[in-house]
């Protein structure tokens, strides 16, 4: 299994480019599936996630072609299959987002349950909710869920949590749906509202993506349509923290500042200097930094896909920090293998206790998952000596070219594919 190893590091400087959103990327190619006509998506990164959803779409009929670094060429002009099988989509979360594409073009769809990080339950369950409201009769085996239909037709749904994943399903669904549907309680991430302008794109009738509530007029058909996918402000939020963490000056390019706000609200806090441009982030560390406190919550909230990089940032700050984590039941699997570094980390149901240490020393520590992974290697940058971080892989699953970005920015760092 890969495993990068990182050394103690001077502070990072330079310039960094951001790829494109895989958390947009994943649902627009699954919206594809629903246009009669070539669609080219740009901005794609090409990371291990977007390989998984491009083998499941090829299983179902898709043609899909890499025309260059990030740029894809889909056509759906038949559906060799109906069913998503459990070896595909076992590999992704997102592989359920075929579901209401599928339902809504043929009226028939068998979904494997998905996989994915382990970092907490991520039931279904309001993605079933929401295409049951749509007509389809569902039918949940061991592992499966069926689900069928002789014609969607628009329903006004509520959902119980904004869930990003039951939002995009529903909407997709309700695009070829007879009627209006009305979404309410939907998430407004910015991902949402990237696909409902790619659905617009390609002849939808999307009202309110953004918001909480989401109307959407179906339509006979949609038609191919050239699209660019927003840039990742996952991915740039973690150059920030890497940043910050090694009082380093860095301009991240290629960004939408807005969608990063939450995250320089809790840096500037601390006490690093933002800078922001149109399209750009300058951060600049700073020596006298002081402890905060955290609460995930969804957009426009601090997001939970960074309270593992924080983490790491603030066990190296002198002082107390707490970290709330309010949507995984799961995801303090990073703390256990930042304490093998020397981080001082108390874990009491979903808080997070941290106490600030003057040092971190390099360790063997494991990825347990994407964001953890990612943690571990900013943590490393700090780290007396040198840092293993094995399980690799599950970096690849969400960062693209993440270690040459980083050594590019002067970090001490070499991955290792066995």
């Amino acid at each position: 299994m890969a495993k990068i190893l990182v050394k103690k590091s001077k502070a990072l400087n330079g310039e960094v480019n951001i790829s494109g959103s895989k958390n947009a990327a994943l649902p627009i190619m699954a919206a594809t599936m629903l246009a009669e006509g070539e669609c080219v998506i740009e901005g794609a990164p090409l990371l291990t996630d977007i390989y998984n959803m491009k083998n499941l779409m090829q299983h179902l009929g898709s043609s899909i072609e890499i025309l260059d670094e990030g740029t894809l060429k889909i056509q759906q002009n038949s559906f060799t299959s109906h069913e998503s099988p459990y070896e595909l989509a076992s590999k992704l979360r997102a592989s359920f987002l075929v579901a209401g594409p599928l339902l809504a073009r043929t009226g028939y769809a068998k979904i494997a349950l998905p996989g994915g990080c382990q970092i907490g339950s991520r039931p279904v369950d309001l993605h079933i909710k929401g295409l049951g409201a749509l007509g389809a009769k569902i039918t949940q085996g061991h592992g499966y869920i069926e689900l069928s239909c002789k014609k969607l037709k628009g329903a006004n749904i509520y959902l119980d949590f904004p869930s990003v994943g039951a939002t995009e399903n529903i909407l997709m669904a309700a695009s070829l749906a007879q009627g209006q549907t009305t979404i309410e309680n939907a998430a407004v991430e910015p991902e949402i509202v990237d696909l409902a302008n790619f659905i617009n794109l390609m002849g939808g009738d999307i009202k309110g993506a953004g918001t909480d509530t989401i109307r959407i007029n179906g339509v006979k058909k949609l038609n191919g349509a050239k699209y660019l996918v927003i840039p990742d402000r996952i991915e740039a939020g973690t150059f920030m923290v890497a940043a910050a963490i090694t009082k380093g000056n860095v301009k991240i390019k290629n960004v939408l500042p807005n969608h990063l706000k939450p995250i320089s609200a809790k840096l500037r806090e601390i006490g690093v200097n933002i800078q922001e441009g149109e399209d750009h982030i300058i951060v600049q560390g700073c020596d006298k930094v002081k402890p905060t406190d955290i609460k995930t919550l969804p957009f426009p909230g601090f997001p939970t896909d960074m309270q593992a990089q924080f983490t790491s940032l603030l066990s190296t700050i002198e002082g107390t920090s707490l970290i709330i984590e309010t949507i995984f039941e799961n995801r303090f699997q990073h703390a256990a293998e930042l304490k093998r570094m020397g981080a001082n980390i108390k874990i009491e149901g979903n808080f997070e206790i941290i106490e600030g240490t003057k040092q971190l020393s390099g360790a063997p520590v494991k990825a347990t998952d994407l964001r953890a992974g990612a943690a571990l290697v900013i943590a490393g940058l700090v780290a007396e000596g040198e840092t293993e971080v094995s399980e690799a892989h599950h970096i690849d699953r969400g960062y693209y070219k993440f270690c040459e970005k980083l050594k590019s920015l002067g970090a001490d760092l070499t991955r290792i594919d066995d």
